[in-house]
């Protein structure tokens, strides 16, 4: 019985074994076809095939959108809010449109920067030549001249220029929380001088000409080409497919351009510029405020009294799910951080803007505090160095 049993389990094991080796040639067979079928349709048509021409109005009233007084931006008609997907489907399309709003939101903040905040623009290098590649900064009329005070702004990263922190913001939620206006505004009625880096615009970049990519040609197939080349030459033609495919939802792959260094930039990361002059940074920077700082101390190579510097002297408001100003762990041994009272790291700037100016009014206040006891300090040596040298006067008078 137990043979018989046995002799069952084995001829259903066989007929399973058939059965799973024929839906294994049939599911080999049906992604042979897809292949064949995939490799035949161009991406490139059929990604543009309803796509609307790429062209964009060129201000802020052809697009449709105003601030209102709150600093929001606004459809004129509708009233409604920035929407990205104006187009279903259509992400090329929709980045690209966002990307033209971006850069006419860039334009307006510098004239914003001029109007409301009186800033002047002023190219650098300063001792640029007629076509060379050169770039801008902003600052006030007392910049250079403040003899107490200057507020330096610098913003992060990415596609972000002079006066803003981040153009998300600007686009959805408001200027405040996007832009440094705020920043500008507070330190120029506390007394500072302010200078507005733009340390993103170290580059002019220019599109080279013909620099469209084509999509990838078919390669021709010979009639009686073994199918396992065949397969392989397939493989690689997809793969070429979908690299171009990918072009077309990053736009930002799409371009290629040639970019011309400007001699003396934008502005440049503070710890760098803090190693190369150590000394003058020490002596002249009173606080350093950071938002979410991606900073490396290691990878910067700072020494150790940099690092004490840095202890002292700095602050670092993080995103995190603590309330605002709340102590964070530190990672590395530089600068205490601090909770900005979001999670959001395009906000922490805006989140945490009272708590830097309260920061910074504390280290001048200790600073001109240190400096009226050095001040005291020396006159108390000069007083006894006079004391000293009229009491041997007369003593040598008395000894005459």
């Amino acid at each position: 019985m137990l043979a018989k049993h046995c002799a069952v389990l084995k001829s259903l094991y066989t007929l399973l074994s058939i059965m799973a080796h024929v839906a294994g040639q049939e599911d080999r067979e049906k992604t042979t076809a897809l292949k064949d079928l995939l490799s035949r349709i161009d991406l490139d048509e059929l990604m543009k095939k309803d796509e609307p021409p790429l062209t964009f109005p060129a201000t802020l009233e052809e697009f449709e959108y105003a601030f209102n007084q709150k600093g929001q931006l606004r459809h004129i008609k509708t009233g409604e809010a920035f929407v990205f997907n104006a187009k279903e489907d259509l992400h090329r399309w929709n980045q690209k449109r966002y990307e033209a709003l971006g850069e006419i939101l860039t334009q307006y903040v510098y004239e914003l920067l001029e109007k409301e905040c009186s800033l002047t623009k002023a190219i650098v290098p300063v001792d640029a030549v007629d076509e060379e590649a050169s770039s801008f900064i902003f600052h006030s009329a007392d910049a250079l001249t403040n003899p107490a005070r200057l507020l330096v702004l610098i913003q992060g990263s990415g596609v972000v220029r002079a006066g803003q922190w981040a153009r998300r913001l600007i686009i959805n939620q408001d200027l405040d929380s996007g832009t440094q206006i705020p920043f500008i505004t507070r330190a120029m009625q506390e007394g500072y001088g302010v200078l507005v880096l733009n340390p993103n615009e170290n580059h002019l970049e220019v599109e080279r000409p013909g620099s469209t990519t084509p999509p990838p040609a078919a390669t021709p197939e010979p009639a009686d080409e073994p199918a396992e080349k065949r397969e392989r030459k397939d493989e690689k033609e997809g793969k070429k497919k979908r690299e171009f495919y990918e072009k077309y939802r990053n736009p930002q792959r799409e371009r290629e351009t040639e970019q011309t260094p400007i001699r003396v930039g934008g502005g440049g990361d503070f710890f760098f510029f803090m190693k190369q002059r150590e000394g003058q940074v020490k002596r002249r920077v009173c606080a350093v405020a950071l938002t979410d700082s991606a900073h490396n101390i290691w990878l910067q190579d700072s020494s150790k009294s940099m690092q004490d510097w840095m202890q002292e002297r700095c602050r670092n408001w993080v995103s995190s799910p603590l309330p605002l100003d709340a102590p964070v762990d530190a990672m590395l041994p530089d600068c205490p951080r601090f909770s900005a009272g979001t999670e959001r790291h395009e906000l922490t700037s805006w989140t945490s803007f009272d708590s830097i100016f309260r920061f910074f009014g504390e280290q001048l206040q200790a600073q001109e505090e240190e400096e009226e006891q050095e001040e005291k300090e020396v006159e108390e040596e000069s007083s006894n160095i006079v004391t000293t040298r009229s009491s041997s006067l007369k003593n040598r008078h008395q000894d005459l």
